[in-house]
């Protein structure tokens, strides 16, 4: 790897486009090295990962508006190309609306892969519209799998270097950019072109962190798949030969000057050398339970003491706080230290409280378990006693959490933290956990077998068997593949009509 510094650089200064790290980025796009097994093996694994969750909120509200748009812009067989699939239902559809869909599909609960260093992200969500133009396209798996392997690479090295959250920014501001340099990989697009649409999908993807904040909304679900849509259409205006705000992080009213810091700030952007292969989708992880990361180990803690406490003998009834004690962004984004009574409500949306680890931690630990659909249920968050002891938890900052929260040394690397109960009579019990269990260092990490699981797991009563079976057939001889059309999986007829009837939009 090679690390780039980058910077502002006033409007009279030599400053090649050579040097642009937008220009670097596509030059690492453009290099036609092979993509390593392990990377391929775990691009399948996060295809069945995506279609996991996609199949377990394909009948949620903002998922079924996002679906319903989408149908609204059928390919039409006079147009060129063959048009992309949806998620659940038949048909062809414009692909960068398709991308819309599958995106939001994918995010909604907050259930897919993440990656967490200077800024947060959700590498998952390149795949949505990086599949979306290769169906188009009808391109083959192994032109997919480079494509994905890109995006998932420069998504992975913006995190690790250029921190967003600091200055308010969203995290989707890295995604527009990965996924035009992932699809100008995929369509063997030279430098200057993706250079062009790695512009455009920057500066038309940087929205602020007001999505993730007090009242959140279905927003949180549809802003990586809008950062998606707009860096498929930002490709096809570069194809065209338009070009972008240039340049564009490092421009004296560009992203690094106005949108982050200030123009004094200088940020170290790790990119593979030439010839190098990607693998950073290999430092990634997917989630177990449907919650913010910050909260896997946490949910994984709470199971754990649930247990030690019955044999202990101890009622939840008798705790007088719990302190968890843990990194900056856990306590600052879903703790106490954000300031939010939203969290604290529980008349407030699951989008709020899957990002409250108040809430989180109280639900684990009475129940010893956790599911994406009860553990956020009206009557489960109503619960009086449930309201009693999620009201008696607050964070707080340990620096050795947020030490290693931001460390580069990927084996000691952590997200978890240390929960403090004190009871009324004064015992105190303590229990820490660095990583979820199913973080590649965890009790449990996932393999190819557990993602099938949690595939198979999420998509029962939605996806018949016959189609389950047909469709992980298909992703996991992605490379042979030649029909991209293949990775859609089709829900049933009755699942589907549970679907909420929406009012009517412009479309």
């Amino acid at each position: 790897m090679i690390n780039h510094e980058v910077r502002t650089h006033k409007s009279a200064e030599d400053f090649p486009i050579e040097e642009h790290l937008a220009y670097k980025i596509a030059k690492v796009a453009a290099d036609k090295v092979e993509v390593p097994a392990d990377t391929k093996d775990m691009i399948i694994n996060r295809i069945i990962d995506n279609a996991s969750v996609a199949m377990a909120s394909v009948v949620r509200g903002p998922v079924t508006s996002a679906r319903v748009m989408a149908q609204s812009h059928p390919h039409s067989s006079d147009a060129s190309g063959n048009g992309s699939t949806v998620f659940g239902v038949d048909g062809k559809y414009s692909a960068e609306w398709a991308a819309l869909a599958n995106g939001t599909a994918v995010r909604e609960l907050d259930y897919h892969d993440t990656f967490l260093a200077a800024e947060y992200s959700h590498p998952g969500d390149n795949i949505p519209p990086i599949l979306a133009v290769a169906q188009h396209k009808g391109l083959t798996g192994t032109e997919l799998i480079r494509g994905i392997a890109t995006g998932y690479e420069i998504q992975v090295d913006l995190v690790k270097g250029m921190c967003l959250h600091e200055w308010k920014i969203d995290h989707v501001a890295h995604l527009g950019p990965s996924v035009a340099a992932g699809i100008g990989t995929m369509l063997n697009l030279d430098v200057d072109t993706i250079y062009q649409a790695i512009g455009q999908a920057l500066h038309t993807t940087t929205a602020t962190r007001q999505s993730r904040k007090g009242l959140i909304s279905s927003w949180k679900a549809s802003a990586p798949a809008f950062a998606g849509k707009m860096a498929i259409e930002a490709v096809d205006r570069a194809m065209r030969g338009e070009g972008a705000p240039a340049p564009i992080w490092e421009g004296e009213d560009g992203f690094i000057a106005w949108m982050l810091h200030s123009p004094e700030r200088t940020y170290t952007i790790p990119l593979p050398a030439e010839g190098e292969e990607k693998r950073a989708i290999l430092d990634t992880y997917t989630k177990e339970h449907s919650a913010e990361y910050q909260a896997q180990a946490q949910i994984d803690m709470a199971f754990a003491l649930k247990k030690r406490l019955a044999e202990e003998g101890r009622d939840l009834a008798d705790i007088e706080s719990i302190v968890l004690h843990t990194s900056h962004h856990t306590h600052y984004v879903i703790g106490t230290g954000a300031n939010d009574p939203q969290k604290m409500d529980p008349d407030a949306s699951r989008e709020t409280l899957d990002h409250s680890i108040m809430y989180i931690f109280a639900v684990a630990l009475e129940d010893g378990d956790w599911d994406y659909e009860h553990s956020y249920s009206d009557e489960r968050k109503h619960r009086p006693e449930t309201i009693e002891l999620w009201h008696k938890i607050s964070t707080v900052e340990d620096p050795e959490w947020t030490r290693r929260y931001h460390s580069n040394d990927l084996s000691e690397k952590a997200f978890g933290g240390k929960a403090v109960i004190t009871f009324k009579d004064g015992t105190v019990i303590e229990d820490e956990r660095a990583v979820a269990d199913a973080h590649p260092l965890g009790a449990r990490p996932f393999g190819r077998e557990e993602y099938i699981n949690k595939f198979k797991k999420l998509a029962a009563g939605k996806v018949s068997e016959e189609e389950q079976e047909r469709f992980l057939a298909a992703v996991q001889d992605l490379e042979n593949l030649t029909d991209l059309n293949e990775l859609n999986v089709h829900v049933t007829p009755d699942h589907l009509a549970k679907a909420p009837k929406k009012p009517e939009g412009i479309f």
